[in-house]
This record gives structure tokens, C-alpha cells and sequence, in this order.
């Protein structure tokens, strides 16, 4: 995708608004009188922890058309230099799921409209070259060698796309389950070595170490159900334990309270004895 072959004004400065933005013209075809206008900006969020986003090589793009695709996005920036990656979204943030990469047939259907984006130059002299591009040089989009389908010949093409072939649905299916097996493999391995961490003593006090807050429960397994019995033995042997350390503590008290009656009374027959011989006998 090249810029606009017709004539344009003798400026070839880059526009640039308020907030640091630079304005890109955007032009469907060569024939299409209409243009578009992109802003892009160097991404400096540094506060944004992430590596897929370095700051000295990534541009920040808004105003993005609905018939521009992450590959046309592509495509048009790559006349300024070798693109790494392009993300887009409906707002500015974290693209990336948490959890693993689904396959576009368990995606929801994206939304329509306009978008913003993050493109990754493989050097800093893209961000460079795409912010110092004259604003009055369309970029244009549908070319001869790349065109870009709308309308009725979009709609084919995406009703096209939908059905899914049964051989590639059952492989793309084993990849998701080989992958899910590999990450729960890897969780189990994790607990079990947490579990070696924690330390009994001989009074049966167990050493508690902080766990991960965001585990998930694991289907039972043979293996699994082993650990979970070995478990309620332990805690059955220190109930044990604490309830005759209790018995044994409510023994000596009651040992204790008998001897204190025991003393008690000998002390009452004492003084008894010693005011019996102090009692006062003429005869």
C-alpha cells in the first residue's frame, strides 16, 4: 500500500494537534476523493507493565475505520518500517486475555465500529518515520496488490469464512486439550511442591505457607483422592491429640480441687481439735 499518485500542495510538513497527536490522511482507493483521518501518537504510558508494548518502539493509534483489519492496519504502516505486532480494541487499556488463546471459532463476534490501536515497529526509526509523515499524502488502503473487500463482498467473505471444516475443528480441538492437559500437569506439580514445603512438628502443628489465592479446583483423580484421605488422617490425628492434651489438662484441675477439699477438711478438724482443748473446764 503507497501513498496517493495524485498531485498534491507543496507542504510536506507532519500536522501535529494538541496532545502530541499527528494526523495521518487515510484514502480507501486511489480513486475515492474522500479521506480519512488517523492520530497517532508514541506510546509513553509507563506505567503500563508490559512487555509486548515497548515504549521507544510502539505507536498509539486512534480513529481507526471499521473496514481496516489488523492485517491493513499492518500493511499500511509497514511503509515506514518493519511492523512487529498490531492490537486493536474498542478503548485504550490491555488487549491480551487472561487466560489461553482461543481459536476466532470460540471468540465472540467482534464489534463492529471504530477502534484504537498499538502497532510495534521492529526499530524506533518506524515510530519515527510514521510521525514525520506529511499529513496532506493519503495513505491508501485497497490497493491492486491488497484490496480490501466492503459491503456485499465483505458480508460473502465473512459468511464464507463461518463454516468450519469438521478435520481442522478436531485438530484445532487436540491442541486445546493437549495444552489444557500440559497447564493442569503443571498445577498439580506446583501444589505438590507446596505441600512438601509445609513442616509438622511433633505436637502435630502444621507450618502454613500462602497458597495462590486464584487456583481452581481440579478434577478428582485416584491420585488426588489419595492426598485428600491422607489429609483428613493427619487432621483426625491432631484432633486426637489436642483432645487428650484437654482431658489430661481437665484431670490434674480436678486432682487439684480434690486435694485442696481434702486439705480443707483436715484444716476444719484441726481447728476444731485446738478449740476443743481451749474450752474451759472447772470439773
Amino acid at each position: 500500500m503507497a501513498p496517493s499518485k495524485k498531485k498534491h500542495a507543496k507542504t510536506t510538513e507532519a500536522c501535529v494537534i494538541p496532545g502530541g497527536f499527528t494526523v495521518l490522511s487515510l484514502q480507501f482507493n486511489s480513486d475515492s476523493e474522500a479521506q480519512h483521518k488517523l492520530y497517532v501518537k508514541e506510546h509513553k504510558v509507563r506505567a503500563e507493565k508490559s512487555s509486548h508494548r515497548p515504549l521507544d518502539r510502539t505507536l498509539f493509534v486512534l480513529n481507526i475505520p471499521p473496514y481496516c483489519s489488523q492485517d491493513v492496519i499492518k500493511e499500511l504502516f509497514s511503509q515506514f518500517g518493519s511492523v512487529q505486532s498490531v492490537e486493536l480494541g474498542d478503548h485504550p487499556g490491555s488487549f491480551q486475555q487472561s487466560g489461553p488463546r482461543l481459536s476466532r471459532f470460540f471468540r465472540p463476534a467482534e464489534k463492529q465500529g471504530f477502534k484504537v490501536g498499538y502497532v510495534v515497529f521492529q526499530n524506533t526509526s518506524g515510530v519515527t518515520a510514521a510521525k514525520s509523515h506529511p499529513h496532506n499524502v493519503p495513505l491508501i488502503v485497497s490497493t491492486e496488490e491488497h484490496p480490501v473487500k466492503t459491503g456485499v463482498h465483505k458480508w460473502i467473505q465473512q459468511y464464507t469464512q463461518s463454516f468450519i471444516e469438521s478435520d481442522k475443528l478436531q485438530k484445532i480441538v487436540d491442541l486445546f486439550m493437549e495444552d489444557y492437559d500440559k497447564r493442569k500437569e503443571e498445577e498439580a506439580e506446583r501444589q505438590k511442591e507446596e505441600a512438601e514445603q509445609q513442616q509438622e512438628d511433633e505436637e502435630g502443628w502444621v507450618k502454613v505457607t500462602k497458597g495462590n489465592k486464584n487456583t481452581k479446583a481440579r478434577p478428582h483423580s485416584e491420585s488426588a483422592n489419595q492426598k485428600t484421605l491422607q489429609k483428613e488422617m493427619r487432621k483426625k490425628q491432631r484432633k486426637e491429640l489436642m483432645n487428650f492434651y484437654t482431658w489430661q489438662h481437665r484431670n490434674t484441675q480436678k486432682e487439684h480441687i480434690a486435694e485442696l477439699r481434702k486439705k480443707f477438711e483436715e484444716d476444719k478438724q484441726r481447728i476444731s481439735l485446738l478449740r476443743a482443748q481451749r474450752k474451759f473446764r472447772p470439773y
